[in-house]
C-alpha cells in the first residue's frame, strides 16, 4: 500500500438480531423433511449469491414464483397475486428502500404485512438461506431477483420460522398480503350431478367460469387435497390459474382449457391435454402449436372436466382498485363501504356457542343498519391465541404490535348469521329463535368465514358463534357494502362490583337513556315535591314460570369529572294510570343517594308493569345517564340443527423436492 493512502473501512451490513442467520429461524420442531437439510444450509446476501441481484424483474416472466425445498406453495399462490398486480405488489414492498447498487443500501429491507386489522412493517436483513450457493426455498424465474425470497423471509419472520410456513391456506396468505378478502369453494360440490345449478352459498359451473375469467386482474388458485392415480399432482398442493381459453372444438364442441402453473416449476400432468397427449386431437393443429407455445416452465393445459375431477377446491382473492376498493366476485360492484370491529367469546359470559345451545344468545351481538339495498359480504376473522417469540415489527407501526400472532393451527369451528329486525328495542331471544334471514351454511375451521348477502334497508342483529360452547377467543368483525350502513357492537350491562354478583345463565339487556334538566326533569329525590317530575321509564315483565331475576343498574354521566349523588325507585303500576309518586310506596329501592358513577339493584319482580325513576339527591342538578335492565331467561334450547364443517385441511406439498 502506498504511503499517505488509508484503506476505505468496509460498510457493516444491517444484522436483524431478532431473526438471525441461525437454525432458529430455520425450524421451530425440526417435525418436516426440512430438518434433513440441518447441517448443509448456509446463509448468504443476494450479493454473494449473484454479481447483479434486483429487487423486481424487467418483466412478468423474470418475476414468475418458483418453490423451493419448503412446502409453502400456498404462500407463493398468493405471492403470485401479488406479481399481478404492481400497486399491490408496491404496497407489501415499498419501491423506494435501497437495494443493491444504491450507495445508500445497508443489507435491510421493510415489508407490510395485515395483521389482524392493521398494517404492520416487519424489517429483515437480506440474509437468506442457501445449500450449494443457490436459494433453497422460493426463488424468482430468474435467480437474480430477490423480492419474493426477501418476502417469504419477512412472512417467516411474522410466524416465528421458516418451518412454520409448512402447510397452509393460500386465502389466509392473500389476505394478510392484501388486507382483502379471499373466497374458497369445493368442486366436489359442483362436479356432483346434484349441483349442476348455481345456487346462493355454492359454486356453479357459470359462477366458475366467470370467477375464472377473472385470472388476469386477481389470483385464481386451485388446490390438490388427495393424490390423484397417475395425475402425479402430489397432495395438499396448490396451484395457479394462470390463463383460460374457449375453443371450438373439430367435432363442433365447445372446449374450455385452463392454463396451471405448478409452483414446483417441472412437469406434472400426464393428462390427455399434455405435451403428445390425445386430447390435442380435438383442436386445430395451429391452434395446438399456439397454446403448447405459450407454456412456461411448470405450466400445463387441461380441460374443465378434468379440471373439477382431478382438483379439489378453488380460491378466488377479490379484486382491489388502486383506491383500495374490493371489488365483488359475484356482481363487479365495488364495496365502498367497509367498517371493522373487534370481539371477543368469553367463557362463561359471551361464548354461547352454536344455535343447538340455549346460551346461543349470550354470544356477541352487532347492529347492522343497512341504508339501501346492498350486496354485502360479512366476516369473521379469528385472532391467533399464540405468538411468535423473538421478533418486533419496526418503524411507526410499532405500536401495532400487540395485534400479531402466530399462525394457529387449531382454529375453532364459527358460523355467521343475520337477523333483519323492524327496530332496536326488541326481545333479542324472541329474534334469535327465529330462523336468520342470511348464515353460513355450517360452523367451519377457518381462520376466516364469510358471509355474502343482498340486504334491505333497516336494522340487523349479526350475531358470530363457534360450534362449542364456553370457547374463549378473540375476533374481527369486517363487513364490506356497496351501500352505506353503520355497524354497532351491542355492548352487555356495565360492570361493577354488584353486578359482578348476577346469577349465572342467560340473561336478556336493555339500555335506556334520559337526562336531568333544570325547571323539568331534576326534580331531586322524594324530599321535595318536585320528585314527581323526574324521569319515568317504563319496565315490563311478561308471563313466565314465577317471578323473573331482574337487575336494575343507574349510570351516571360525569363529564366534568364530578359525580352527583343517584338513586332510583321502582314503582308497580296496578291500573291504566301511572301511580302518584308522592303518595304511593315504591315497590324497590335504590338508596341512601350515592357520591358513584354507577348504582345497581338485583331483585325478583313478577309479571306486571312497573316504572323505574331515575333521581339526583338536590332538584335542579343538571346530568345524562343511562339505565340498564337485565331480565335473567329462563327457557329451553333453541331448536336448531347446526351443522360442523370439516377440519381444516391444509396446503403444502409433502414430499421434498432435490434441486
Amino acid at each position: 500500500m502506498r504511503a499517505g493512502w488509508a484503506e476505505e473501512p468496509a460498510k457493516e451490513l444491517f444484522r436483524d438480531a431478532a431473526f438471525p442467520a441461525s437454525e432458529s429461524s430455520l425450524f421451530c420442531s425440526f417435525s418436516t423433511p426440512l430438518a434433513q437439510f440441518r447441517e448443509d444450509i448456509t446463509w448468504r446476501r443476494p450479493q454473494e449469491i449473484c454479481a447483479q441481484p434486483r429487487l423486481f424483474a424487467d418483466s412478468p416472466q423474470e418475476g414468475q414464483v418458483k418453490q423451493g425445498l419448503l412446502g409453502d406453495c400456498w404462500f407463493l399462490c398468493a405471492c403470485a397475486a401479488l406479481h399481478k398486480v404492481r400497486h399491490l405488489l408496491h404496497q407489501v414492498i415499498p419501491p423506494e428502500q435501497p437495494s443493491w447498487p444504491d450507495p445508500m443500501y445497508c443489507g435491510r429491507f421493510t415489508c407490510r404485512i395485515w395483521q389482524f386489522g392493521h398494517w404492520v412493517e416487519v424489517t429483515v436483513d437480506d440474509r437468506l438461506p442457501c445449500l450449494a450457493g443457490r436459494l433453497c426455498f422460493s426463488r424468482c424465474q430468474r435467480e437474480d431477483v430477490f423480492w419474493l425470497p426477501l418476502l417469504e423471509k419477512v412472512y417467516a419472520k411474522v410466524h416465528g420460522s421458516y418451518e412454520r410456513l409448512w402447510a397452509g391456506q393460500v386465502a389466509d396468505a392473500l389476505v394478510d398480503l392484501t388486507g382483502g378478502l379471499a373466497e374458497r369453494w369445493n368442486l366436489k360440490d359442483l362436479a356432483s350431478p346434484s349441483s349442476q345449478q348455481d345456487k346462493p352459498s355454492g359454486l356453479g359451473h357459470a359462477t366458475l367460469r366467470r370467477l375464472l375469467r377473472l385470472k388476469d386482474r386477481c389470483l385464481v388458485s386451485c388446490s390438490v387435497l388427495s393424490p390423484r392415480a397417475g395425475a402425479r399432482l402430489g397432495e395438499f398442493h396448490a396451484f395457479i390459474v394462470s390463463d383460460l381459453r374457449e375453443l371450438r372444438g373439430r367435432a363442433g364442441g365447445d372446449l374450455l382449457l385452463l392454463r396451471i402453473h405448478n409452483p414446483w416449476g417441472r412437469r406434472c400432468w400426464q393428462g390427455p391435454w399434455r405435451e403428445g397427449g390425445e386430447g390435442w386431437s380435438q383442436v386445430d393443429p395451429v391452434e395446438e402449436a399456439e397454446l403448447l407455445s405459450q407454456l412456461q416452465e411448470g405450466e400445463f393445459w387441461v380441460q374443465e372436466e378434468e379440471f373439477l375431477r382431478e382438483f379439489d377446491e378453488v380460491t378466488v382473492g377479490c379484486l382491489s382498485t388502486e383506491a383500495g376498493h374490493l371489488l365483488s366476485l359475484h356482481t363487479d360492484k365495488a364495496l365502498c363501504h367497509t367498517q371493522t370491529l373487534p370481539g371477543a367469546w368469553v367463557r362463561g359470559r359471551s361464548a354461547g356457542g352454536c344455535r343447538n345451545n340455549s346460551s346461543f344468545p349470550s354470544n356477541p351481538k352487532f347492529w347492522l343498519r343497512v341504508s339501501e339495498p346492498s350486496e354485502v359480504y360479512i366476516t369473521v376473522l379469528q385472532r391467533p391465541t399464540l405468538r411468535p417469540a423473538g421478533w418486533a415489527p419496526t418503524g411507526e407501526h410499532h405500536a401495532a404490535q400487540s395485534h400479531l400472532g402466530a399462525p394457529g393451527k387449531d382454529y375453532q369451528a364459527v358460523g355467521l348469521h343475520v337477523w333483519k329486525v323492524e327496530k332496536q328495542r326488541v326481545s333479542l331471544p324472541r329474534v334469535l329463535s327465529t330462523p336468520p334471514v342470511a348464515g353460513t351454511s355450517c360452523h367451519a375451521y377457518d381462520r376466516e368465514v364469510h358471509l355474502r348477502c343482498e340486504l334491505s334497508p333497516g336494522f340487523h342483529l349479526v350475531v358470530p358463534s363457534t360450534f362449542l360452547k364456553d370457547v374463549p377467543g378473540q375476533f374481527l368483525l369486517r363487513v364490506f357494502s356497496t351501500g352505506k350502513f353503520s355497524l354497532s357492537a351491542i355492548k352487555p350491562a356495565p360492570g361493577s362490583p354488584a353486578s359482578q354478583q348476577t346469577p349465572a345463565g342467560e340473561w336478556e339487556t336493555v339500555q335506556l337513556q334520559g337526562c336531568w334538566k333544570v325547571g323539568q326533569s331534576a326534580g331531586g329525590s322524594r324530599n321535595f315535591a318536585s320528585y314527581p317530575t323526574n324521569p319515568w321509564l317504563p319496565l315490563s315483565v311478561p308471563e313466565g314460570a314465577g317471578p323473573r331475576c331482574v337487575r336494575i343498574s343507574l349510570r351516571q354521566h360525569c363529564q366534568d369529572g364530578k359525580c352527583r349523588p343517584i338513586g332510583f325507585h321502582v314503582f308497580q303500576v296496578l291500573g291504566q294510570d301511572r301511580p302518584s309518586l308522592l303518595h304511593q310506596e315504591p315497590l324497590l329501592s335504590c338508596v341512601p343517594h350515592r357520591h358513584t358513577q354507577e348504582v345497581s339493584q338485583l331483585c325478583r319482580l313478577s309479571v306486571g308493569t312497573y316504572g323505574i325513576v331515575p333521581s339526583t339527591y338536590l332538584p335542579d342538578t343538571e346530568g345524562a345517564f343511562t339505565v340498564t335492565i337485565a331480565t335473567k331467561i329462563d327457557r329451553p334450547s333453541i331448536q336448531s340443527r347446526e351443522r360442523l364443517g370439516q377440519l381444516l385441511q391444509e396446503t403444502s406439498f409433502r414430499a421434498v423436492m432435490q434441486t
